[in-house]
């Protein structure tokens, strides 16, 4: 008999620490499934960021590596020039990435390094309190904005896939999101290309994937996705903004 379903073997049996409604146990098991498939989960090595998904190491059954603020892909580049022969990625929410870090992806796709990341933005800091993020919306309410973001005072959301795609280095730039099963199975074609890429020698790679926080966006679950769809994806387009295969 065919198996249709299962529990991905890159995946740990653990009990999520995540909050009810937030999307990155969906993400986790999205990339668990790739490294199945591509059957690399014995030469993957992971870097694990700070915030939310500080603990991922906890869930992904390969190598994993813990990151000081913000510099996953530091510590990653280093790890892959080491071990050229393994498959490495760093997975980092928007405060990791796109603030404290913004010095280190910048340089490491600069540089075209062949590794793999995975960027996960839910728009505001949720480990630590809901404060904004460099990707809050103008207008989102957090606790160090409680009248809204305002553009003035804190500038406009940092668009991080489309700043990093217009750089010579990388190879494949493309942003998805998990707020329903059709743009999960986009998400998850999308994360195999970025492995895939690195697989095949041709060089930097990030997925950034809209998430939710429904803790600290003080609303439920179900609307949760429903403030994804409506409020990000206007400010947040999902595409594929750079891919080397389609120009080569």
């Amino acid at each position: 008999m065919e198996k249709i379903a299962g529990y991905p073997e890159s995946l740990d049996n653990q009990s999520t620490h995540y909050c009810p409604g937030c999307t990155h146990g969906i993400i986790h098991r999205l990339i668990a499934e790739v490294i199945d498939e591509l059957e690399i989960r014995e030469e993957t090595i992971g870097v694990a960021p700070v915030g939310c998904a500080v603990l991922c190491y906890e869930y992904f059954d390969v190598d994993m590596h813990e990151a000081s603020h913000g510099r996953a892909p530091a510590v990653a580049t280093g790890v892959k020039r080491v071990h050229p022969d393994k498959t490495v990625f760093t997975y980092q929410g928007d405060g990791d990435l796109a603030s404290i870090g913004t010095a280190e992806i910048v340089h490491a796709a600069n540089r075209g390094e062949n590794i793999t990341t995975i960027f996960v933005n839910n728009a505001i800091y949720g480990m630590t309190g809901g404060q904004m993020a460099p990707t809050s919306l103008e207008g989102q309410k957090t606790t160090t904005s409680p009248y809204g973001r305002s553009i003035k005072d804190s500038g406009n959301p940092i668009k991080m896939t489309e700043m990093l795609a217009v750089l010579d280095g990388p190879a494949y730039i493309a942003r998805v999101s998990v707020h329903n099963p059709k743009e999960i199975r986009k998400a998850k074609k999308a994360i195999k290309k970025a492995f895939q890429m690195q697989l095949e020698g041709k060089g930097f790679a990030l997925v950034e994937v809209l998430s939710t926080c429904p803790t600290n966006w003080g609303i439920s679950p179900t609307d949760g996705l429903k403030w994804l769809e409506e409020m990000m994806l206007p400010k947040y387009p999902l595409d594929v903004f750079k891919d080397i295969e389609e120009v080569e």
